[in-house]
């Protein structure tokens, strides 16, 4: 009984005990919930419609994309621009697509297996004259031959055919899904087209409005024909103008504007002067010696030496377009090359009229030794010069002999050529046709005969030294140094503007900056800045930032935060978009007043305006005004209703001036209205209006774009 009071007497601290207990292991479960979230979050490339896309399907996506661009374009690899032009493509078809299967969802809208085998049997969209599915005879989409390329896929057992297959399997599969994706929106912008309809009155309307001529004597008093400083706006003034634009100040995405200071590091003179000396230690061995492959191995250029005759397309351009006007045997440099930031020699080695393309077959003689293979060779070879079948003897050596063709490209632009390589693609550039020679190698032989020669060109060889002129570590240490204290000195961005010049620095702006840039500032590199911009406050500055090509030193000031939704008036830019309309108000006013009491061309040239003919003016286009060098919309409106001969009722306020205006003459362009055409245009351009819709379709999809954290 003892040891129960005991227990109970504890009963308070044990209550407590086991309630912390339970809190810490609710709140460490929290916690991990917590956590699983925020990598999630983190692996979130963007969200449309409250669905996510994270960076691996994503990825997917941008490397699907990828092989059809290489594959139509026939490149082997994309460099950094156009792998950006894919991301953002893949990006915007993403969201568009989401958009499109959402409201087609709601619609009922599907594109049938059906529907798209009778697109595949019709063979008429210009997406299928893209495939390789195509009937080079009659130049049109051949869906047997799909079916054919289908059925030998699921039943290639070829290893060396699978790549290739996969290949063309996938550009199929992606083709397959956008044309389901381009039918689906067919069918929407048709349905959409057919909520909007024309009529014959309107289709008159359009005609009369387009082929309506008037002439007139225009009489025109521009805004710039009174100061701005002589026109002042009050703050109601301007707050009931921001009020009246206020539509236009809307922002789809946020944006930021920031301030920065970016230095890129350059070489420095005795950076310069370094280099010049390297160089002129490989023009003297370019001098003397005939062979100039040391001293470009010594120099580690940017160009190799192959030391055999390519096509002048082969060296830089810098280079090229000095091969011409070089002897044999001289070096031309050192000279620096603004544009690549180098310094470079040339060595002419040769220059021959070789040909560009060379047919030519083969045997490859072996042995159980390299004396066996040689006899065997000159056995061939002498029989071959006898007169002997080359095909046939290449079969009794299990080869076909077939000819097969080298052209100049295929080797040009090698990073190396072994020794062996050198000579044999030497002998191919120099035969005769049909002649044959029996080229010896360390493991064997290759006998060889040339079929044909085309295209005979300037082929040269060429040493190139092409070296950066670069910065040294010592010149980078000293910018990172000073760069350094300048960020560490001013903690503030009035401080970093301030002491900026006296620092030799300059302090840069950048307007409206969202998650879909690639770089900030146009510096390469600079992913992890555009992370801090998205994530800082207004008034915070970066850490410094190492980027671009390993050469700029790079801090960011985020000055203002642009959030979804209209901009206010507080806005600096904003602001002075509507003083600019407001103060044109007041000077119409001013200018309207002026003409007050004017009833014709004369009175208005007595008050100062300006006068001139124009012709051929219509409803349907704006006038442009040559006196205040602006287009006018509201002026073509009120001269189109202005009979013959009448002088215009009221002064016009256009967006350039105050106007007047005598109608001189109305005629009719020669033409007959066709009213099933001009309806047909009427709907095509009601179509363009209402593409408008895609707007609101995007911003109640609550579109997150999170690419910047990722590429």
């Amino acid at each position: 009984m003892a040891a129960i009071g005991k227990i109970r007497s504890w009963g308070p601290a044990l209550v407590s005990v086991i309630a912390l207990a339970l809190f810490a292991f609710i709140a460490e479960e929290l916690f991990r919930s917590c956590e699983s979230t925020r990598n999630d979050q983190r692996q979130q490339v963007g969200e449309v419609l409250g669905e996510k896309i994270n960076v691996q399907d994503f990825q997917k996506l941008v490397d699907e994309y990828t092989e059809v661009i290489k594959m139509q374009q026939g490149q082997e690899q994309l460099n950094e621009a156009q792998m950006n032009q894919v991301k953002d493509m893949v990006w915007n078809t993403y969201v568009q697509n989401k958009l499109l299967e959402a409201e087609a969802k709601k619609l009922g809208l599907t594109v049938t297996d059906k529907e798209l085998e009778n697109m595949l049997k019709e063979g008429t969209n210009p997406m299928l004259l893209q495939t390789p599915f195509v009937n080079q005879q009659t130049g049109r989409f051949d869906v047997n031959s799909l079916q054919r390329f289908l059925a030998d896929y699921k039943k290639n057992t070829n290893p060396q055919m699978a790549k290739q297959y996969e290949t063309i399997y996938r550009y199929w599969t992606f083709m397959e899904k956008t044309l389901r994706q381009q039918t689906l929106a067919q069918k929407y912008q048709g349905l959409l087209a057919h909520c909007l309809l024309s009529n014959p009155v309107a289709a008159k309307q359009a005609f009369e409005d387009e082929n309506v001529e008037s002439q007139v004597t225009l009489a025109a008093l521009p805004y710039n024909s009174i100061d701005d400083s002589k026109v002042e706006v009050s703050e109601s003034e301007l707050k009931s103008k921001y009020n009246e634009m206020k539509s236009r100040f809307m922002q789809y995405v946020e944006s930021r504007d920031v301030k920065y200071v970016d230095i890129q590091v350059d070489a420095s003179e005795a950076d310069r002067s370094a280099l010049q000396k390297d160089f002129a230690a490989y023009n003297k061995l370019l001098a003397e010696n005939e062979d100039p492959s040391d001293a470009v191995r010594k120099s580690t250029s940017l160009v190799s030496y192959l030391g055999i005759p390519v096509a002048k397309e082969a060296f830089p351009s810098d280079v090229a377009q000095r091969l011409d006007s070089m002897s044999v045997g001289g070096v031309f440099g050192p000279y620096e090359n603004k544009q690549d930031n180098t310094l470079n020699l040339i060595k002419l080695v040769a220059k021959q009229q070789l040909p560009d393309s060379v047919q030519y077959r083969q045997i490859q003689v072996g042995g159980e030794t390299a004396d066996v293979a040689h006899k065997r060779a000159d056995s061939i070879y002498n029989a071959l010069k006898a007169g002997a079948d080359f095909e046939a003897i290449a079969k009794k050596y299990g080869q076909t002999g077939e000819k097969n063709w080298m052209v100049t490209s295929q080797y040009q632009n090698a990073p190396s050529i072994d020794v062996d390589s050198k000579g044999y693609i030497n002998s191919l550039n120099t035969m005769s046709v049909n002649e044959l020679k029996n080229i010896t190698l360390p493991q064997g032989n290759i006998i060889v005969q040339v079929v044909d020669r085309k295209n005979m060109i300037n082929k040269y060889t060429a040493a190139v030294i092409k070296k950066t002129i670069d910065f040294s570590k010592d010149t980078y240490n000293s910018a990172y140094n000073k760069f350094s204290s300048y960020v560490s000195a001013n903690r503030t961005i009035e401080d970093l503007e301030k002491n900026a010049q006296k620092n030799g620095y300059r302090v840069q702006e950048m307007k409206d900056v969202t998650t879909s840039q690639h770089y900030l500032a146009g510096i390469h590199s600079t992913r992890d800045a555009l992370k801090w911009l998205f994530e800082a406050k207004e008034g915070e500055i970066s850490p410094m930032y190492e980027c671009g090509d390993n050469n700029h030193l790079l801090v960011v000031m985020l000055d203002k935060i642009h959030p979804i939704g209209n901009r206010s008036i507080n806005d600096e830019q904003v602001k002075e978009l509507v003083k600019a309309e407001a103060i044109k108000d007041k000077k119409a006013a001013q200018l309207i007043a002026k003409l007050e009491g004017v009833k014709d061309i004369n009175g208005a040239k007595a008050k100062g305006a300006t006068v001139t003919d124009v012709n051929q003016v219509t409803f349907a286009a704006p006038v442009f005004v040559p006196s205040a060098s602006v287009s006018e919309p509201a002026l073509s409106g009120a001269i189109a209703a202005t009979p013959k001969g009448k002088f215009s009722a009221q002064p016009v306020k256009g967006n350039g001036g105050v106007y007047v205006f005598l109608v001189n003459n109305k005629t009719n362009r020669p033409g007959k209205l066709d009213t099933k055409a001009m309806e047909q245009r009427l709907r095509q351009k009601a179509m363009q209006y209402a593409g408008g819709f895609n707007n609101e379709l995007y911003l109640k999809a609550k579109v997150v774009d999170n690419r910047y954290l990722f590429f």
